[in-house]
């Protein structure tokens, strides 16, 4: 289900969904991608994609997601089904955005708050995974627990007891530039400021999102089949090793980096 496509998918958001149809159909699986707007109604699904977009298109939002949505997004959350949220998309699933003095309220479905600032937090990210997680991979024979993406956002977003963080920003700003978290997890839920799009450059989160999509529908441990996926991970060591240059302690930090 790709929410809002249409008012918030901005910066090449909409390439994560391509990613996602096509990891899945190359596995023979099949998909359909239902999308759901301000106005419409929103069919159950068994994963679920929503991206940024500016702040008056989230007051828009907003506006559509009181009531019944919040409720049905909340319950698909408690549900475990697998999300992926991106800036806009994962402030809103917070309680509340914070711009010019107004709150702007979200679904409540995450217990986080984001408050805009006049930093602009910009440019590459490398996060180091939050082994709970446990979405690791390996490439030529080196495990990478890495996410490279672009982040473009001047909310600072705060995690609230109930959520751990995506990962460790090694570099760029993260959730709010002070913390060294970045993205928040919740049960199947992953929020994070990734745009560019994230799941090209990083194929083992988007086989978790595909895998607990498919665990969560059939109620069964499910082992998808591997891809060749070399194109990928060369563009993610790429970024990785140019952001980590110079940086000794960060590459022998991060596992499959160094070299």
């Amino acid at each position: 289900m790709h929410l809002y496509p249409k008012t918030m998918s901005t910066y090449g958001d909409r390439g994560n969904i391509l990613t996602l149809k096509k990891r899945s159909q190359w596995r023979g699986i099949e998909i359909d991608i239902l999308k759901a707007d301000i106005g419409d109604a929103l069919p159950e699904a068994d994963l679920y994609f929503w991206g940024g977009g500016q702040d008056q298109q989230q007051k828009l939002v907003s506006i559509d997601l009181q009531g019944e949505k919040a409720k049905f997004l909340k319950k698909e959350v408690e549900k475990y089904k697998p999300m992926l949220l991106i800036c806009g998309g994962y402030q809103l699933m917070g309680k509340f955005y914070t711009a010019e003095d107004k709150k702007i309220m979200g679904v409540g479905a995450l217990d986080l708050y984001t408050e805009a600032s006049s930093q602009r937090m910009i440019g590459n990210i490398l996060i180091h995974l939050n082994p709970e997680l446990g979405i690791e991979d390996k490439w030529q024979g080196e495990n990478i627990s890495t996410i490279v993406g672009f982040e473009n956002h001047s909310g600072k977003t705060y995690l609230g007891k109930a959520l751990k963080p995506l990962g460790k920003v090694m570099k760029g700003y993260g959730n709010n530039g002070e913390d060294k978290g970045e993205g928040a997890i919740y049960k199947n839920v992953v929020g994070c400021y990734e745009h560019g799009p994230l799941l090209p450059k990083n194929p083992h989160l988007a086989d978790f999102l595909i895998k607990e999509a498919l665990q969560v529908k059939y109620q069964k441990d499910i082992q998808l089949s591997p891809l060749d996926d070399t194109l990928e991970w060369q563009a993610h060591m790429q970024i990785a090793k140019k952001l980590i240059r110079g940086h000794k302690s960060l590459i022998f930090s991060l596992r499959g980096i160094h070299g």
